[in-house]
């Protein structure tokens, strides 16, 4: 399911969330991880939310196959590519990188400054402005760029 690197990614991640280092993720570590990233007002039932979705003990096997539930559980491609046709009146394949931006801070789940310059940074328009929204949607899906 996952390469080695990221099953080290994901070890790293899990021993940082283990804050009492006893080999399991429970609902004082969710409260403590949050609170080392800012958030100290997490509701108690968000958090017995979050460890009820696990199908036991979150130990770092149950972490990992939770994770791997999760990015199956993306889109698929297809209906990926959908959501960009409707922009892509002509059927070129793109859509103007501006055109996207101002969807993306003015829409539903509004997009910041800072989160749209993040992801043109790591998927950036060509020199005409345009933004490949097939590779766009392969990379979402895949994690990597077709050669």
């Amino acid at each position: 399911m996952f390469d080695q690197f990221q099953i080290q990614e994901f070890k790293e991640a899990f021993t940082i969330m283990d804050q009492n280092r006893d080999g399991f993720i429970d609902k004082e570590d969710l409260r403590d991880t949050f609170a080392a990233l800012g958030c100290v007002n997490v509701k108690n039932e968000e958090l017995e939310a979050m460890v009820k979705d696990a199908p036991g003990p979150i130990n770092f096997t149950v972490f990992l196959t939770m994770f791997g539930e999760k990015l199956k559980g993306t889109d698929p491609e297809e209906t990926i590519l959908h959501a960009f046709k409707v922009f892509d009146t002509e059927g070129k394949g793109f859509v103007k990188a501006d055109f996207i931006k101002e969807k993306l801070m003015t829409q539903a789940d509004r997009f910041s400054e800072e989160e749209v310059k993040q992801m043109f940074a790591a998927f950036p328009p060509d020199v005409c402005g345009n933004l490949d929204y097939r590779n766009l949607c392969y990379i979402i899906t895949h994690g990597e760029e077709k050669d």
